[in-house]
């Protein structure tokens, strides 16, 4: 019986593999950061330090406020969750929109930011808004209570993604709509902390929602991003 040289097979083995004639080269995997959300879950957390983080013009998704607002499409009597809410600006211009007929849910991990957005609102005399305190798995609402989902720099923070993206449909009305704006994640583009923090692409995480149930509306072109997007799906 005849049979292969060594060497031969060995070349033959490292050309099959080399041109993946016998095996794929297996999936690129996204996974979040460790220790990602310990900031939020720290009871230290300094929420005047976040202040001067998220509410100011240099900040893309604070400039552009006004065009998010209106590619949100918020009709009055709506009811919106502001899923990682954070400081809650966008909360607070969601219960201003959907106005007195309309409600607003600021969800978020962290307790200290839940306290600073009810006192504001207070402050502010919003009563149209409830804050909720959401879990690595949930945002804890309710089936079918709510007309719209907005996540906002916050979905690359998911650590359980498609179980939180479950409890965002569970929550959302059929028809209701879900809103993701996020930072364009392109090696050799994105800045390096970018790269280190956010775990996937702008496709990655389109498709990620679509497997959860959801329709891919479109891609809303916001003129003041350059390192951000916003993509709007719906309910089926």
């Amino acid at each position: 019986m005849k049979r292969f040289p060594v060497i031969l097979f060995c070349a033959l083995t490292i050309a099959i593999n080399a041109t993946g004639w016998c095996q794929e080269a297996p999936p690129e995997t996204t996974v979040v950061p460790d220790g990602i959300n310990d900031n939020f879950k720290n009871p230290e957390l300094d929420v005047d330090e976040w202040l001067e983080r998220f509410e100011v013009e240099s900040r893309e998704v604070y400039a552009a406020r006004d065009e998010v607002l209106k590619a949100c499409g918020i009709k009055p009597g709506e009811r919106i969750a502001d899923v990682g809410a954070g400081t809650g600006f966008y909360s607070r211009l969601f219960a201003k929109k959907t106005g007195w007929d309309g409600w607003v849910y600021s969800v978020d991990i962290s307790p200290n930011f839940l306290q600073h957005i009810a006192k504001r609102a207070t402050d502010d005399g919003i009563e149209n808004l409830t804050t909720v305190l959401g879990t690595d798995v949930s945002i804890r609402l309710p089936p079918e209570s709510v007309d719209l989902v907005f996540i906002c720099d916050t979905y690359h923070h998911f650590e359980s993604p498609q179980q939180s993206l479950s409890s965002i449909f569970r929550a959302l009305k059929p028809g209701g709509h879900l809103v993701i704006i996020d930072f364009n994640r392109i090696p050799g583009e994105s800045r390096d902390w970018l790269i280190g923090h956010v775990r996937a692409d702008k496709e990655t995480f389109r498709d990620e929602v679509v497997d959860a149930g959801f329709e891919f509306n479109d891609e809303v072109k916001v003129a003041a991003f350059e390192e951000n997007y916003l993509l709007r799906f719906t309910k089926p």
